[in-house]
């Protein structure tokens, strides 16, 4: 029998040639959707791509091929194995009817780490001259995995179907420079009528040195204010980025140009104003909230973070003080 793979794998050999930067080839490859036709509120679907392994591939350029008025958001996952051997299949908590794409899966079974991520009708990336993601060949990164999460299904209710995706800029060309992405965020709880802060932090433990670029904010309604900073001994907090979370959520250039060394804290805060009479918990519907900071950064090198995530409880059990920070920015962090 042959694997399910076998209709939906392509090697990113396989692409056209469409621009030349600086004395390299950069090539194009379409990730998306194949046909999909949501049947369930809030479902979360995913498809993989499995890279040639005789050789590594370096990504520079993220073109999203989708709209708010489909899709909720996407996210693109590097794994070192996929969820499932499925074409498409339910990579949410919710919605585990018969009815949504059978079984669910996470996106990756192994090696998971966020390559890009898209919403609001954010524009498309290009990353730094010289910066790019390294998969395929020696690299942890096997597959990509496309997750797209459709919040509402209206437009589908007449057998249409969906291919949002992103078009993937890349070349072969060796680069020094690689590209990672560090996810902060919460777990925990938004009670009613109040303004709730949501706050992670992680120190950087790895004797490495990484040089952010660009940020990238997302919640749900509820969100006003995500603000990042970086943590310098002595307790010097250095702003990374702060958007509102309701803007299209690209990825902006960092507020300071400021290298991550290790000792180095990464803190993340979220704002949150509930006009609820019920309370609001961290999930993946509409209806509940998310806190999240992603924070883009490259090696010059050397191999990205091996953490990935920093990830706490959330109100009520985790705030800044219980990390024993100082000097926190109160006023600076929740205002723009």
């Amino acid at each position: 029998m042959k694997e399910a793979y076998a209709y939906v794998i392509y090697t990113l050999s396989t692409v056209i040639l469409v621009n030349t930067v600086q004395c390299y080839l950069i090539e194009k490859y379409s990730l998306f959707m194949p046909n999909v036709t949501p049947n369930v509120p809030e479902l979360y679907l995913c498809t993989p791509i499995k890279i040639d392994s005789s050789k590594e591939y370096y990504i520079v350029g993220f073109e999203p091929n989708a709209t708010m008025s489909t899709a909720h958001h996407m996210i693109l996952y590097g794994c070192t194995k996929p969820g499932t051997s499925r074409e498409v299949w339910n990579c949410g908590e919710m919605a585990r009817s018969k009815h949504s794409f059978g079984e669910t899966a996470s996106p990756c079974a192994e090696g998971s780490e966020i390559l890009y991520a898209w919403a609001r009708d954010a524009p498309r990336l290009n990353l730094p001259d010289g910066v790019g993601f390294k998969v395929g060949g020696k690299s942890q990164i096997k597959y990509l995995v496309l997750q797209v999460h459709y919040a509402h299904i209206e437009r589908f209710k007449d057998g249409s179907t969906d291919d949002s995706g992103v078009f993937l800029h890349y070349t072969t060309h060796p680069l020094s420079k690689l590209a990672g992405v560090l996810l902060l965020g919460t777990s925990g709880l938004i009670p009613p009528h109040q303004v709730e802060y949501m706050e992670s932090a992680c120190m950087m433990k790895e004797n490495k040195t990484i040089y952010p670029f660009a940020y990238r904010v997302h919640t749900h309604s509820l969100g006003k204010i995500v603000s990042g900073y970086i943590i310098k001994p002595g307790n010097q907090w250095i702003e990374l980025g702060k958007r509102d979370p309701l803007e299209p959520q690209m990825f902006y250039p960092v507020h300071n140009k400021v290298a991550g060394k290790m000792g180095d804290i990464f803190a993340a805060r979220c704002t949150m104003e509930s006009n609820r009479p019920t309370m609001t918990y961290v999930g993946a519907t509409n209806q509940d909230e998310m806190c999240n900071f992603y924070l883009l950064y490259y090696v010059d090198h050397e191999e990205p973070l091996e953490m990935k995530y920093c990830f706490t409880r959330g109100p009520p059990s985790y705030y800044w003080t219980d990390a024993g920070l100082f000097n926190i920015p109160d006023r600076e962090a929740s205002t723009l």
